[in-house]
């Protein structure tokens, strides 16, 4: 099993406020369909990490992926980096470049980010 870095960018987000050099990169190991692996993720929890991009550095944040019942979730350590985000249907994505994720940050409006890359860690 290999884990992929996975880097997202704000996709086209009419009436939101997204800045330049916002995102989310992702650790993850994936099917050969470009899929979640969710029995390699179970094998490999401590190493399936997410990095939340921000140029305001109280807007970063780092943390884990997890996954409980048949969703998955951006989970962070420490209080101020805020609640799990949800990803919507992040399970159902494909990951290749160019398809789209969409996540709900903090319960603000969801937003939708591009698969920009997708490469070998």
């Amino acid at each position: 099993m290999s884990l992929k870095r996975i880097s997202l960018q704000p996709a086209l987000n009419p009436g939101a406020e997204v800045v330049a050099g916002q995102g989310y990169t992702i650790i993850a190991p994936l099917t050969a369909e470009g899929r979640l692996d969710l029995d390699a993720w179970r094998a490999n929890r401590a190493d399936c990490r997410v990095y939340r991009l921000h140029p305001d550095p109280a807007e970063r944040a780092d943390g884990w992926l997890t996954h409980r019942g048949n969703r998955w979730f951006f989970r962070y350590d420490e209080e101020e980096e805020g609640d799990d985000e949800n990803v919507y249907r992040l399970g159902d994505h494909v990951f290749r470049e160019g398809e789209y994720v969409t996540v709900e940050f903090h319960g603000e409006q969801p937003l939708t980010y591009k698969v920009v890359d997708v490469s070998e860690l």
